[in-house]
């Protein structure tokens, strides 16, 4: 039963991050260019504001379950070369921490002063690289045999 609870927590968690992600790297970096730079500003700032504000509790939930999951195959993690899953799901692992080392990256530069808009666009769009490999890696646990 807590298995299927945390498995729902981590879907939906997921669905809200990357759904959060794509609208700001496909649909809104392109909706603003025609914007007048003021409300362009003004509309990033609204954005980025409720962004943060929203996810730090999906990111909460999504590795909070992700962990809770991990440890109910940690069989299968403990020796991971023995089967396509314990790999799938260590690789699916192993990017998840990457996407907290580009959110410690993106706090450093922050720090810096040295966070560029081009800087910033990069990090999203690695992050939702990262993501849809790790959503395609969750189907494929459950699919490929090698």
């Amino acid at each position: 039963m807590m298995y299927g609870v945390l498995l729902v927590i981590h879907l939906l968690a997921a669905i809200a991050f990357i759904g959060t992600l794509f609208f700001e790297v496909c649909i809104w970096h392109a909706a603003r260019r025609p914007l007048a730079e003021s409300a362009r500003n003004t509309a990033d700032q609204a954005i980025a504001q409720r962004s943060r504000h929203v996810l730090h509790g999906v990111v909460l939930l999504l590795y909070g379950a992700g962990i809770g999951l991990a440890w109910q195959h940690r069989g299968a993690l403990s020796q991971p070369l023995n089967n396509s899953f314990g790999l799938l799901l260590s690789l699916k692992i192993l990017l998840a921490l990457s996407i907290i080392g580009h959110y410690l990256w993106l706090a450093y530069w922050l720090k810096q002063g040295v966070l560029t808009p081009a800087r910033a666009c990069w990090l999203r769009r690695s992050i939702l690289g990262h993501m849809l490999l790790i959503v395609v890696l969750a189907k494929g646990m459950f699919y490929w045999q090698f």
